[in-house]
């Protein structure tokens, strides 16, 4: 079984990634931040290295889901490989810094990819608002994150939230994070749990 969180920059996914690994005994499959090449350039010069950064994380995440289907286990993975193409990318191209040859070529090499791709059993999306995520990344003290822009942050909760109404891949689970403090309070993850139970299982 492959089960994928999805959601904007701070929302949450690798928290609720280990939380859920633990509880469920899925196997964690995290997005690769701290030997990402490209990471902390991007965020000093994102024109200079949008198309680099994507293509890396393209990669990165196609021989994630290959890995999910040869394993056979059940596996829950931090992010998607459509968020990269339905969201960030897109996002760099329509605020001018990542140019449209660049995005073509990008929209291409993901088009051919989708060929050999299964959807997740059961994504599960997280919902945030700006003040949210500020408040999340701010916690976490990631250097690199601390000039990421307020209006890039909303421009990618807009895309993720059009992806989201138009998602019918499979099984999706919303789980709003302003309301549900699933890190802080364990009724709050107890609820997660229990959605999660509903959508897989059927039990409520």
């Amino acid at each position: 079984m492959h089960i994928a969180v999805a959601g904007n920059i701070g929302s949450g996914k690798t928290t609720l990634t280990g939380m859920l690994g633990k509880h469920f005994g899925w196997e964690p499959l995290y997005e690769s931040v701290d030997d990402n090449p490209y990471l902390i350039s991007f965020y000093e010069d994102m024109q200079r290295w949008s198309f680099n950064l994507q293509v890396y994380f393209l990669n990165t995440r196609f021989r994630q889901v290959v890995e999910i289907r040869k394993k056979k286990k059940d596996i829950i993975q931090d992010r998607t490989i459509y968020e990269d193409a339905y969201i960030f990318a897109p996002n760099l191209h329509a605020m001018g810094l990542m140019p449209t040859r660049d995005f073509d070529n990008y929209a291409s090499l993901f088009d051919l990819m989708m060929q050999f791709l299964q959807p997740p059993d059961l994504l599960i999306y997280l919902r945030a608002d700006v003040p949210t995520l500020v408040s999340q990344i701010q916690k976490r003290g990631r250097e690199y994150e601390i000039s990421i822009r307020l209006d890039y942050l909303k421009s990618l909760n807009d895309r993720y939230e059009a992806w989201i109404s138009n998602y019918n891949a499979g099984k999706l689970l919303i789980v709003d994070v302003n309301t549900i403090k699933f890190a802080e309070t364990p009724e709050d993850f107890g609820t997660i749990i229990d959605m999660v139970n509903a959508e897989l299982y059927g039990l409520f």
